[in-house]
């Protein structure tokens, strides 16, 4: 079960997570794991759409828990928990060493040089792949838009993922960002115009006007070590998408520009890698030791 959405404008775990933090800075290790365990598929979905492969992704999510562990004692209430926790997220992909998906250095003109030289070809025989072939095409599918964020700026690509993909509003963008409502609606502007022009330009899914189809394009991403029919690291059998879990919270910008988000929108919400273990076993280390000690 996937806890409620922290980027809700009224979350509704907000106080639950304040009695949480209080009893950890308290010494509860418990109360601790339990504010973990609500927020790392958020934290790890967030990170997924910044550096694009799940084991980096995975990385870049442990390195937010060691500052949430190195940190939590300076929460003093001023703000929401929520406010403070994404903000501590997003200073570190906006920080973070350049991840593995972002050493090609993309941009939407060198993408869709890509996508223009990948020969359109039949789907592989169903024989000779390990998996159902509506799996490798759903793979080829993501992993291409998952690409096309890459050709975005990072502040570029937090702001489209916050906005558009998670339907953040910009009173709770203006908050994470720690700017004003209005610089969050330009930057989500922007990051639209951007990302959404690319693909009117480029994607069948969007615009079928245009010849690409993920379908003719998957066997060139297989042969390119683009997706790996026996390795898949996005599509699965039965999956909750981020639509589902994070709805639009306001119908009032950009109508026409639902069809491009939904694209992303209909992602997977993947289920994150045992955290609250890290956590456990990061508090074992002589070093945490101490750090939910009151005494």
């Amino acid at each position: 079960m996937i806890p409620p959405n922290p980027f809700a404008d009224t979350p509704d775990g907000d106080a639950d997570d304040l009695v949480l933090v209080r009893r950890a800075q308290g010494g509860d290790r418990d109360a601790l794991e339990t504010i973990v365990g609500r927020h790392q598929a958020w934290i790890y979905n967030l990170v997924l759409r910044m550096v694009y492969h799940p084991h980096d992704a995975e990385d870049v999510t442990q390195e937010v828990l060691v500052k949430l562990l190195t940190s939590l004692s300076t929460f003093a209430g001023r703000s929401r928990f929520r406010t403070w926790l994404y903000r501590v997220v997003v200073n570190h992909v906006l920080n973070m060493k350049r991840a593995r998906g972002e050493a090609a250095e993309w941009t939407f003109r060198r993408y869709g040089d890509g996508l223009d030289g990948a020969p359109d070809t039949e789907l592989p025989d169903p024989n000779t792949v390990p998996v159902e072939l509506h799996l490798i095409v759903d793979e080829s599918r993501i992993t291409c838009s998952s690409g096309m964020l890459l050709c975005l700026t990072r502040e570029q690509r937090l702001v489209y993922v916050l906005g558009e993909i998670f339907g953040v509003s910009d009173v709770v963008g203006a908050e994470l960002l720690d700017t004003t409502r209005e610089n969050f609606r330009q930057k989500l502007a922007r990051a639209r115009r951007d990302l959404h022009s690319f693909m009117h330009d480029k994607c069948g899914l969007v615009n079928t006007a245009n010849p690409c189809r993920c379908a003719k394009k998957t066997r060139a991403f297989i042969d390119a070590g683009f997706v790996t029919p026996d390795g898949l690291l996005f599509a699965r059998a039965h999956v909750q998408r981020v639509r589902d879990v994070a709805p639009r919270l306001h119908d009032d910008v950009n109508a026409l520009d639902t069809a491009y988000a939904e694209v992303h929108r209909a992602h997977p919400f993947q289920p994150a890698p045992d955290l609250v273990a890290s956590v456990r076993a990061l508090l074992a280390q002589p070093r945490f030791r101490t750090l939910l000690d009151p005494h």
